[in-house]
């Protein structure tokens, strides 16, 4: 495997430029209307990939750019940023779930014939794990994969399914041994051209309106044998190992997402008036915005660390849900008291903040509730 390319700031600097105009390009014109239609085209993912914005830290082999995990990163920060919500969280399911599942679990067969489809936008990845009556408790799913010579067939449904309309390959978690607890969970990669998929209706959300949340079903869906991913038995084990990266993606957007809402309150705050001057000369609103300027700062610094730890291969589970934890609420604070600062005109629907708004609720809920975070900090404290 080709090494990891250490970019300069230089570098770094341009590419987040090249983002950002690929964004005001290619997503601000359209992107209310997609909120609107609840889905955007599925072209986006192709110019994505063309543009070199998906999947960038895979190995050169696989379709990315041998860079590190921080490159990734500034993909999620500008889109969080500006304030599509539902696109950062379509493209780090993407890029920093599905991908490294893939990259570090796969036989090389898997990795190669999956990988660079995923880099050029050909092919989009979805994770199955959430099922009806399955959360963040993933021992309690359902669906289940039983041998039949060298498939298995499967059978059950998954939900909330992020990319769920358009995925061309989803990393499924099943029961393989359904008496075996934990160790009888095994995934695979699942092509969606498989007979026996279906594709349920497209969710209908309080925000990220235009990423596609679905339900998947599975009936007698035959899936080859060489598509287990990680090992039969071992997909609990590979699912806690791979949920760290997944936390602390979602630490990064929820930082660049409460700073964009934070940058267009300030000049909000500039522009509106009360009593003949600007709101921004009042010492409440001054507070208020100082109040939210340390707290982002505080969780920037902890999402800094915390890349550092995992770039070295030292980031643990509990530190990756402190990082979830504490970044995820301070998003939902800050956008509450921005949408306040705005005042009636927060409510409106033609102010991104209101969107900002709804979008950042979901923060503390996917990726393992705010409660699972704490659950499993503590753990790491005093036991179970």
């Amino acid at each position: 495997m080709s090494e990891v390319v250490q970019l300069s700031s230089a570098e770094k600097a341009l590419f987040r430029e090249n983002l950002v105009k690929f964004l005001d390009a290619e997503v601000e014109p359209d992107y209310e209307k997609w909120e609107k239609a609840e889905i955007w085209p599925r072209e986006l993912w192709n110019k994505l990939g063309e543009n070199g914005f998906l999947c960038v830290d895979l190995p050169s082999e696989y379709g990315g750019f041998d860079a590190s995990f921080e490159l990734s990163c500034v993909v999620v920060e500008e889109i969080s940023r500006l304030g599509y919500g539902a696109l950062a969280s379509a493209v780090s399911v993407h890029s920093d779930i599905v991908a490294p599942y893939i990259l570090h679990l796969g036989t090389e067969q898997q990795k190669l014939h999956w990988l660079p489809k995923m880099a050029s936008g050909e092919c989009v990845g979805a994770i199955g794990m959430t099922e009806p009556g399955a959360g963040s408790d993933l021992q309690g799913m359902k669906t289940s994969a039983v041998k039949d010579g060298d498939e298995y067939v499967v059978n059950g449904q998954k939900t909330f399914i992020t990319n769920g309309q358009h995925c061309d390959v989803i990393v499924l978690a099943v029961k393989t041994d359904p008496t075996q607890g934990a160790k009888g969970m095994t995934l695979f990669t699942v092509d969606a051209q498989l007979a026996g998929f279906q594709r349920g209706r497209n969710l209908e959300k309080m925000g990220l309106h235009s990423g596609d949340t679905s339900e998947l079903f599975f009936q007698d869906m035959r899936v080859p044998a060489d598509q287990a991913l990680g090992g039969e038995g071992k997909g609990f084990a590979n699912l806690m190992n791979e949920l760290p990266r997944e936390r602390l993606i979602l630490g990064v957007g929820c930082v660049a997402a409460a700073e964009g809402m934070l940058d267009s309150t300030i000049e909000y705050t500039l522009e509106r008036k009360a009593f003949g001057e600007p709101i921004s000369r009042f010492q409440n609103t001054r507070y208020v915005l100082a109040d939210m300027k340390t707290e982002i700062e505080l969780n920037k610094a902890l999402v800094e660390k915390y890349v550092a730890r995992y770039i070295n291969d030292e980031l643990t589970p509990a530190e990756a849900s402190m990082c979830k934890l504490a970044a995820s609420e301070m998003q939902g604070r800050v956008a509450d008291k921005c949408v306040q600062i705005f005042g009636g005109y927060g409510y409106m629907r033609e102010y991104k903040i209101s969107r900002a708004y709804v979008d950042a609720r979901i923060q503390r809920i996917y990726g393992g509730t705010s409660e699972i975070m704490k659950e499993l900090i503590s753990r790491s404290l005093v036991g179970r």
